[in-house]
């Protein structure tokens, strides 16, 4: 793999943060949940533990949420490229809720290229404070 090849997987990856979050503030669940794989999975930062698994479990959990405005702020975005198909990332995060509350967490991603393009392997949220 190329320089070039690598830089080009660490930005569409990156890409992926940068639209979860917008797409998520924008209540656009069926966005959010299209940018995860068919058989993707993740957990909430909230509950770290809790797999949800499959794009349409996940489509219907963001679904099942009260409406709510917030902001999400993902920063210290690092990818690693494991292969041509794969990479792994981490994200620093902050989510600004609309009753002034303030949550800094984590994600920890892996990343794979499917037939659709890139998308969420897997994402594993957990909350720092």
């Amino acid at each position: 793999m190329t320089r070039e090849e690598a830089i080009g997987i660490e930005h569409d990856c990156a890409r992926l943060v940068a639209q979860y979050a917008n797409l998520n503030d924008a209540g656009d669940h069926d966005g959010v949940a299209n940018l995860y794989a068919v058989d993707g999975r993740m957990t909430r930062p909230s509950a770290p533990d809790d797999w949800i698994e499959g794009r349409e479990a996940i489509r219907a959990a963001f679904k099942s949420r009260p409406p709510r405005t917030t902001r999400h702020l993902c920063t210290n975005i690092v990818v690693e490229v494991i292969s041509a198909t794969r990479a792994s990332g981490e994200c620093a995060i902050a989510l600004f809720l609309s009753d002034s509350e303030v949550r800094v967490g984590k994600y920890q991603d892996l990343f794979e290229r499917t037939p659709e393009g890139w998308k969420f392997a897997e994402r594993r949220g957990s909350m720092t404070f």
